[in-house]
């Protein structure tokens, strides 16, 4: 058992150091959390949505930012589009699964938010229908994927693809990236007025 153990951590850090070493996936989460800063700035939102783990992730993103991540500040507008149950039940039995997601975003969705689209494979069907009703709003879109990149690739502004086709390594990559992401959030539109480390420095 001990060694299932290691051979798990091994491989997750054989799946970071692969991150680390990617110029072209650091300088993408760069890049994507410059896009969520700007529409934060600007008064816009974060909308994310995922399933399963996804989904975890999702609301794991968003509770870090309207919460805090690493120091008191006022919250920041984010959304994870998983969490209305009634909402979830009443699209998935009017229009089908494949809306569940794309219907929130026509909703509550305005030119300017960003849409985190978080899926392992990058063929998830509703996380495809929902980057479709991003694009017709003008809603900038993130994606989360694996390493093939799927679907989802071609779809998005901007694509994070996780080197890794292992269905957990992509996952824990994705909320490290995800809290990188709020970290340059947080520190870039607080900074030193809020962050004790920064006043200290």
């Amino acid at each position: 058992m001990q060694s299932l153990i290691r051979n798990s951590i091994q491989a997750t850090k054989a799946t970071i150091e692969l991150a680390l070493a990617d110029a072209q996936l650091i300088a993408s989460v760069e890049a994507a959390g410059l896009r969520c800063i700007e529409a934060l700035k600007a008064g816009k939102k974060i909308l994310l949505a995922g399933n399963g783990g996804s989904a975890a992730d999702s609301q794991h993103i968003a509770a870090e930012l309207v919460s805090r991540l690493n120091y008191d500040r006022p919250g920041l507008s984010a959304i994870a589009l998983t969490t209305d149950t009634s909402a979830l039940t009443a699209i998935g039995n009017d229009y089908g699964y494949d809306r569940v997601f794309a219907r929130q975003l026509e909703s509550i969705g305005q030119a300017g938010d960003v849409f985190i689209a978080i899926s392992t494979s990058g063929n998830s069907s509703n996380i495809l229908a929902a980057l479709e009703a991003a694009g017709s709003k003008g809603i900038a879109t993130i994606g989360l994927t694996g390493k093939s990149g799927g679907k989802m690739a071609g779809m998005c502004d901007i694509t994070l693809k996780m080197p890794s086709s292992c269905t957990p390594n992509i996952q824990e990559c994705h909320i490290m990236f995800g809290h990188i992401i709020c970290q340059m959030i947080e520190d870039t539109i607080f900074g030193a007025e809020y962050n004790p480390k920064r006043q200290t420095a």
